[in-house]
């Protein structure tokens, strides 16, 4: 285990905890909200996982606080893996710049251990913290502004997908949203697998509103079975020339893409509303496609996942390839230097893959960090060679295992953890 600083104590935390994690939480991320608001708000902290740093003088105090999520099955190119959400990091300002966010890094890595768990996600706060960590760039998240009314291209079997409207509630539709967003199969798509997720995420607490309206839920049906739901509020505006309430769609499923579009053409077709947005997109998502007019929708794009390789034999086994590959990967790890080394890859297209360590000479060179950012398929090896963060080291290889590293499905996560 890591070695903690300053005298500093490494605690477990229970629910009893929840208005000390909450202070440290409010010490390290400023807001306006109100602790006794927040408090009345479902935790969404699975407290096994969830650890703080404490002084021995004062025990009662959090100086230091992470936890992470059980992602038991998380999608991978071609498979699912368990997965640790790392979450909920932050340091008391007074206690910044003495290594407590390092040590609590290598804890959590040996906790991932403990757990076979070969993989650490999360969604950063600051881009530029986790890098030094190992942690590498693997998805990124699109956002649109649309028009009402903004055009999208036909799609055989949508009028046969109806649509319905209500006000949102985990008692509800905690169940449908549960298994409609557990059943998406792009790679880092972590869902909200433990009941503390679940209840937090339709909670409805007027701190999420922030003016808005309660939370809604557009439900899309087919042959009497949900095929698709949207998550959204309403904000309403008004001015001399008439309505101008806006719409913000937190999150949308849908399973095929006669039921995508008819979840947007409802959506952007909502009486006295002149604007949709949508933040958490992945790059490829098939919305992008049905725009007619995707210039007008102002399309962006952020960071949004980081992939850390806690065990790379277990990593690189448990996802599929989309081409035949033999390539010898030099890795360096000063961090976690068992994955340091020269390790053989070998599969055929889709097929299972093997992984050994080798002495035989090294066909390409690279941080961990940048085989996290490759990992889940969404920025091919070349890519990071022509940035000069990928050394090919014999002519040849960087282009198949390039496009081996890659996936037909790009990755994403539809929500910030």
């Amino acid at each position: 285990m890591a070695e903690i600083p300053g005298g500093l104590e490494l605690v477990g935390l229970d629910a009893s905890r929840l208005r000390d994690v909450l202070e440290l939480d409010m010490w390290a991320f400023p807001t306006g909200d109100d602790i006794e608001e927040v408090l009345k708000i479902p935790s969404p902290l699975s407290w096994d996982r969830t650890f703080g740093l404490v002084t021995p003088e004062d025990p009662a105090h959090l100086v230091g606080l992470h936890a992470s999520y059980p992602f038991t099955h998380c999608p991978v190119p071609g498979g699912r893996l368990p997965v640790a959400g790392l979450t909920w990091v932050g340091v008391h300002p007074q206690w910044r710049r003495r290594g407590l966010l390092s040590a609590m890094i290598d804890v959590h890595f040996a906790h991932c251990r403990d757990r076979g768990e070969p993989l650490s996600l999360l969604t950063a706060s600051e881009p530029a913290i986790y890098g030094r960590f190992g942690y590498g760039l693997a998805t990124r998240k699109g956002g649109l502004t649309l028009k009402r009314g903004a055009a999208l291209r036909e799609v055989a079997g949508a009028d046969a997908v109806t649509i319905r409207f209500e006000t949102a509630s985990e008692e509800r539709h905690g169940d449908l949203v549960a298994r409609l967003h557990g059943a998406v199969e792009r790679p880092g798509w972590v869902t909200r697998e433990s009941p503390e997720l679940q209840a937090y995420w339709l909670s409805d607490a007027p701190v999420f509103r922030a003016g808005a309206e309660a939370l809604r839920i557009l439900i899309a049906e087919r042959d009497g079975e949900a095929a698709g739901y949207a998550l959204f509020r309403r904000r309403d505006g008004w001015d001399e020339a008439g309505p101008k309430a806006t719409v913000h769609v937190q999150e949308y499923v849908a399973t095929d893409a006669a039921v995508v579009r008819a979840i947007w053409a409802r959506l952007l077709d909502l009486d006295l509303v002149i604007e949709v947005t949508v933040g958490q997109l992945p790059l490829d998502d098939p919305l992008f496609a049905l725009l007619v007019d995707v210039r007008a929708a102002r399309p962006s794009w952020q960071d949004h996942g980081w992939a850390r390789i806690i065990d790379l034999p277990a990593a690189l086994t448990g996802r599929r390839y989309a081409a035949d590959v033999d390539v010898v990967l030099e890795v360096s790890d000063t961090r976690l230097p068992d994955n340091a080394g020269r390790w053989r890859l070998t599969t055929s297209a889709f097929g299972t893959a093997t992984v050994e360590r080798t002495d035989g000479p090294a066909d390409l060179a690279l941080d961990v960090r940048e085989l996290g950012s490759a990992y889940l398929g969404g920025f091919p090896l070349a890519q990071l060679a022509a940035a000069g963060l990928v050394a090919e080291l014999v002519p040849g290889t960087l282009a198949r295992a390039s496009v081996a590293f890659g996936w037909p499905v790009g990755p994403g996560s539809s929500w910030i953890f």
